[in-house]
């Protein structure tokens, strides 16, 4: 049975993939074109696939002989799963390993975009300490009980309010699928409607997994909703904004600013006027780049494909209803 690895793995995962004798095919080189990393997705069974490459209807019409998809990565919205479903193709993500690594970033971006860390660093590499000793110059907000409004209160969301609260005594407030209780009792959060979540928030970070219906669910008409010293963060997905309405909102002043570690469309342009403003903080999607995150997600994405080739089922199965079909 062949495996198709697009990426090589962490050293962990490359480890078990041998161990357990898993026969890899493995291209010479990262940056595959479409028609390149289709072609190895037919030359194999299953697949280890690192990055955001679309498994979409076509995909299927075109490979299939897969019957297992193995993701690097927690997310799962570039996979069609109902397809995959109905297929009886088995996908596996990387769940848990990367919640506190995200959520890090997450509080990282908050941090930053309060005091205008990412300009005023810029400031210092040009040489400009020309406003050092003007008290009005370059001013930050404090985040010391204020209220942050999670959206999709999960793993990741859990771990974020809980920094928020042990670190700055926040208040936790929460919009969610389904209420949170084990965050009720620990955090004291508290379940609000959506349209209560933007306008009571000082802080709107989203953690909720994406789904079609939500594209750019935060768009103008939300921004102009917001608090003028709130601060958007969005560490999930990049379709979760629209750009330019988060530009005409901090540019307008109508909320504060923002950070974000996925952006929309990504790779951000670098023309993009988000990043000329001073409470502005872009990372380049760089949530779960921690050796210890990268190293879990490399072992459960090799857990998952090892499991498939001994014909068991994928411990981190994301579509169960395989088996029930």
């Amino acid at each position: 049975m062949k495996i198709f690895l697009n990426r090589r793995l962490p050293e962990i995962g490359m480890k078990l993939l041998a161990d357990n004798n898993i026969q890899l095919i493995q291209p010479d080189k990262n940056e595959l074109s479409y028609q390149e990393w289709l072609y190895y997705c037919q030359q194999a069974d299953g697949i280890i696939n690192v990055g955001k490459n679309k498994f979409d209807r076509y995909f299927f019409e075109q490979c299939p002989q897969i019957k297992a998809i193995s993701l690097f990565s927690v997310g799962y919205n570039h996979v069609d799963i109902q397809a995959a479903t109905a297929r009886k193709i088995a996908i596996g993500n990387t769940p848990n390993v990367l919640s506190k690594a995200t959520s890090d970033t997450a509080f990282l971006l908050m941090q930053s975009v309060a005091r205008r860390a990412s300009f005023n660093y810029d400031r210092v590499r040009k040489g400009n300490w020309e406003l050092i000793l003007d008290p009005m110059a370059n001013l930050g907000q404090e985040l010391y009980g204020k209220t942050v409004g999670i959206y999709g209160l999960g793993r990741i969301g859990y771990e974020f309010a809980k920094k928020c609260k042990y670190a700055f005594d926040m208040n936790i407030i929460y919009h969610n699928r389904s209420r949170n209780e084990a965050a009720e009792k620990e955090l004291g959060a508290i379940f609000v409607p959506f349209e209560q979540l933007i306008k009571d928030a000082d802080i709107l970070s989203v953690h909720a997994n994406y789904t079609n219906n939500q594209k750019e669910l935060f768009n103008a008409s939300i921004f102009k909703q917001m608090k003028s010293n709130s601060i958007f963060i969005n560490t999930a997905r990049g379709e979760f904004h629209n750009e330019e309405d988060l530009y005409t909102a901090v540019n307008e002043q109508l909320i504060w600013g923002v950070g974000l570690d996925v952006t929309n469309p990504e790779p951000m342009l670098p023309t993009s006027k988000l990043l000329n403003l001073p409470t502005v903080c872009v990372l380049p999607h760089i949530g779960s780049a921690t050796i210890e995150a990268r190293n879990g997600m490399a072992q459960l994405a090799a857990e998952n494909i090892i499991a498939f080739v001994r014909g068991d089922k994928m411990p981190y199965l994301v579509n169960n209803d395989i088996y029930t079909l």
